[in-house]
């Protein structure tokens, strides 16, 4: 059966995603990157079991039980004096809840992961995407070093700042939190009075501090959430002001502040995300990941939504028949599989995107008196639970075909 000739814009998680699910089933696929190398830049990130369940089928489980960290408990302590005021057992609890783990790991090591599993050659570095164009019969990709390739599918998995998803829709408005974030890692053997293996949530009137373990609970990962407009750049790599994040947490308890004294160096990320499109495809060109649905973190499902649109966008793009490539044939079937694959992951991405902007720890701010009322932990698993069953890949056999765009 023939397969298609899919290009990749962007060798992130979701662009190494895409190219995993599709290899999979055959497509010839490459990726091309900006960047003059395979890295990843970051620090630690949540892999929640709606993203481990589809990462597992891929034969990735050995390896993310031996670079993560499944947490035993979420705890969210008091800002000020240190108390634990609750306690969300995770580990197998959550395993038995939601079907698969729940993991804290570092950015390099899943990216790590992905590329180990596409065939060499896969990722083309240095490969800047200037412009591309369709021709009726195939994309015609160029890019900035002179260089061409021709597709049957483009996926752009460019990131926010998304070029695929510009040419496409036209510039977008990012809209601003109003918060930014000091992110970075701290040895822990620096704060031995942390533990390795809890996600740790202390909750301030304006700000929070969020701290879990990754690499074996040999490090923590940090994430300061602060409120200010004086930090407006919307970068991963931004190096941030260590003396604004000790100031920012000032007057907080004892382990916070042996933590923010800890810090070697850090991150500060203006956050930012986006109005949800209303289409992400036009013929045989869409989006995928952060370039179709960029989002707060406060979820912690920027990853594992992208690894939801491979899978998905990979089953249908596997049912384009014997078509020759490149024949009217062909595109009408590329076109009907995208917009199904659309159909099924827009409604669910918006979904997300938008329940992130005042979901996830920012309910467990304090309230009046100082103290965190009511049962916010409860209200904080209500608002991820149904996210985090969410299964991207059961019952799509059952989705019926649509028209193309």
């Amino acid at each position: 059966m023939p397969k298609a000739r899919i290009a990749v814009v962007g060798a992130g998680m979701g662009g190494l995603a895409a190219a995993v699910a599709l290899t999979r089933k055959g497509h010839e696929v490459l990726v091309h990157e900006q960047a003059p190398a395979l890295t990843e830049v970051g620090a630690g990130m949540h892999l929640t079991p709606n993203g481990t369940r589809i990462l597992e089928r891929w034969g990735l489980g050995e390896g993310l039980g031996a670079h993560g960290v499944r947490p035993v408990a979420m705890e969210v302590r008091e800002w000020a004096g240190g108390a634990t005021l609750m306690r969300q057992p995770m580990g197998e609890q959550w395993l038995a809840e939601f079907g698969a783990p729940y993991y804290t790991i570092h950015r390099t090591d899943l990216h790590a992961l992905l590329a180990g599993l596409l065939p060499p050659g896969t990722v083309r570095t240095g490969h800047r995407l200037k412009r591309f164009s369709d021709d009726g019969q195939a994309v015609r990709l160029e890019f900035a070093d002179g260089t061409t390739e021709e597709a049957d599918v483009l996926i752009g998995a460019d990131g926010v700042h998304s070029a695929v998803r510009r040419t496409l829709h036209g510039p977008d408005t990012p809209v601003f939190s109003g918060q930014s974030a000091f992110r970075g890692l701290v040895a822990r053997a620096d704060v031995p009075g942390l533990p390795g293996d809890t996600l740790l949530v202390w909750a301030g009137p304006h700000a929070r501090m969020l701290a879990y373990p990754v690499r074996g609970g040999a490090y923590l990962t940090f994430v300061g959430i602060v409120p200010g407009t004086e930090a407006r750049l919307e970068s991963w790599s931004a190096l941030g002001d260590l003396d604004a994040l000790a100031g920012a947490f000032n007057g907080w308890n004892t382990e916070v502040k042996s933590l923010v004294a800890a810090v070697r160096e850090t991150r500060r990320w203006a956050l930012y995300d986006r109005e949800p499109l209303g289409r992400w495809a036009r013929g045989p060109v869409t989006l995928l990941g952060d370039a179709a649905h960029p989002m707060l973190p406060h979820h912690g499902q920027g990853v594992s939504q992208a690894v939801e649109d491979a899978a998905v966008l990979a089953h249908f793009l596997d049912g384009l028949g014997a078509a020759r490539p490149g024949s009217p044939a062909m595109r009408e079937r590329i076109a009907g599989a995208l917009h199904r694959y659309e159909a099924v992951r827009r409604p669910h991405t918006t979904a997300v995107q938008l329940g992130s902007r005042d979901g996830g720890s920012q309910r467990l701010r304090p309230a009046e008196g100082g103290k965190t009322g009511g049962d916010p932990m409860s209200s904080l698993v209500q608002d991820v639970s149904w996210i985090q069953r969410h299964d991207a890949e059961a019952g799509l056999a059952r989705v019926a075909p649509g028209p193309p765009h």
